[in-house]
């Protein structure tokens, strides 16, 4: 699916994408989705192949972007200027501040994952609801989304995060078929 430019294919990516995510999760053996991942990744160039360890860590990634996003926006809207990233975090850090999120859930069951990334993923898509085309995809609808929009921020953590988590439980998938 394209990038999404109005409200409506922004809702019906993201839901698409959090499904097939999670139809492939399913279609995984129960044990499976629980195994460290043994693909190789020394050819890859991103941190966040070395960074995540298993699916739980991939739905916590998804989950800590989602919290972002709320407490920016809950923030924002009350009058509050807090920027998108943590404090102490820039664009040319964040992965500093993935890895703290890797890092605080170390001890976050699979089951909790799955059952914090459902709750957050539904609060998202609830937060968007409010939202009309304009606000989402024209700039400087809110001043302190900056020189973006605000739609850009629900497509990167939602459709486009779950797309890149897919890549990732596929490799993961195909693993076990070899």
């Amino acid at each position: 699916m394209p990038r999404a430019k109005t409200k409506e294919e922004l809702l019906i990516s993201a839901q698409e994408e959090y499904k097939k995510l999670f139809n492939l999760i399913e279609s995984i053996d129960v044990k499976d989705r629980k195994e460290n991942f043994k693909f190789d990744v020394t050819k890859e160039k991103e941190a966040h192949w070395k960074r995540d360890k298993n699916i739980k860590d991939i739905l916590i990634h998804l989950y800590e972007w989602h919290q972002l996003l709320l407490n920016w926006i809950d923030n924002n809207t009350k009058g509050i200027e807090k920027q998108f990233l943590l404090e102490g975090y820039n664009w040319k850090t964040y992965g500093d501040m993935s890895l703290e999120f890797f890092k605080k859930h170390q001890n976050t069951s699979y089951e909790e994952a799955i059952k914090i990334v459902e709750y957050s993923h539904n609060k998202v898509m609830k937060l968007l609801e409010k939202f009309n085309d304009k606000e989402l995809f024209t700039k400087d609808s809110f001043k302190w989304v900056g020189g973006s929009t605000l739609g850009s921020y629900f497509i990167s953590t939602t459709a486009s995060h779950y797309v890149w988590a897919i890549k990732k439980v596929k490799k993961h998938k195909e693993s076990f078929n070899k």
